[in-house]
Order: C-alpha cells, then structure tokens, then sequence
C-alpha cells in the first residue's frame, strides 16, 4: 500500500462526491498502518466541505478501500478529514474559501496581516486597516489563517450555562 495506489484509487471516489484529496498519508502503527486522506472543496457554502460531506466521503472511501485488490487483506485504520484550517493557504480556491478571514501573508516586501475581501485573477485583495492592498498570488511565500476569538462568542456561551 502506497500513496500513488491509495490516491489512484480514492480521487475519483471522492471527486463523485464533488470533494478533491489535497494529500494522503500513510504511517506505521505497530503492524497496522494508518491511511490519512484529506480532503478540500467548496462545500454547501463555499468555505470547504461539511462534517455530511466528510462522512459520506469516509464511508465511500472505505467501501473502495475494503473491495479493492490493491489493499488486499493488510490490516488499516482510515482517518478522513479536512485539510484544518492552519495548513497553509497556496492556491487560489484556498484564499477564495478563506474570503472574509483574518490572514498573514509572507511577501517580497515583508508580511501582510488583514482580512481577506475577495480573490481576483491572480491577485488577493486583504483588507489592511480600512485600506484594500492588492497581493498578486505569486508574491506570497506562505499565507495561513489565523484564528479569531470572538469576545461575544464567550458572551452567548455564558449566557446559556446560566
């Protein structure tokens, strides 16, 4: 069992789903192995795939897995999930899945910090302090979301515990 036979084997299962592998990673756990796929897309609202989606895809993926020859009788254990939001963003479909965001960019000209307001072309327009900064794509050396605590958030929490 390998990436390219496991990949070869899940893409187009999963691309039936409308969903796409971004990665697939096997690792040894005593004499089993764990097969970890990862999957992307848009999602019912644009912003990558539903916990529904997930779960049909895993059961999908495990049926293709359990009939297929190239598995064959080895012992695995399949974890699906998505790519997680702290995995950098590199193409365009990440940054339009992020639109609204909070984001760091790494560029030529030093980093970039603000909220992502729309992807154009190859360009990434963030929102850096009430000023609209065009990113062309291919400047950016790494992007990654970066995560938001809402104080309201806490509010509602504490609110119903009461």
């Amino acid at each position: 069992m390998n990436e390219h036979a496991i990949a070869a084997l899940v893409e187009p299962v999963v691309a039936r789903s409308g969903l796409e592998v971004d990665r697939i990673e096997i690792a040894r756990a005593g004499k089993r192995s764990v097969l970890r796929v990862y999957l992307d897309g848009d999602g019912p609202d644009g912003r990558g795939p539903s916990l529904d989606e997930i779960a049909d895809a895993t059961r999908a993926i495990s049926t293709a897995l359990d009939e297929s020859p190239a598995v064959g009788n080895a012992p695995y254990t399949l974890e699906v999930s998505t790519r997680g939001v702290s995995r950098p963003l590199t193409e365009a479909k990440h940054f339009r899945r992020n639109v609204g965001r909070l984001v760091k960019l790494t560029t030529p000209d030093g980093p970039v910090a603000g909220r992502i307001a729309a992807v154009d072309g190859d360009a990434v327009e963030v929102d850096v302090d009430g000023a609209t900064r065009s990113v062309p794509l291919g400047d950016i050396s790494n992007a990654v979301v970066q995560a938001e605590l809402r104080k309201d958030s806490f509010a509602d929490d504490a609110d119903e515990e009461e």
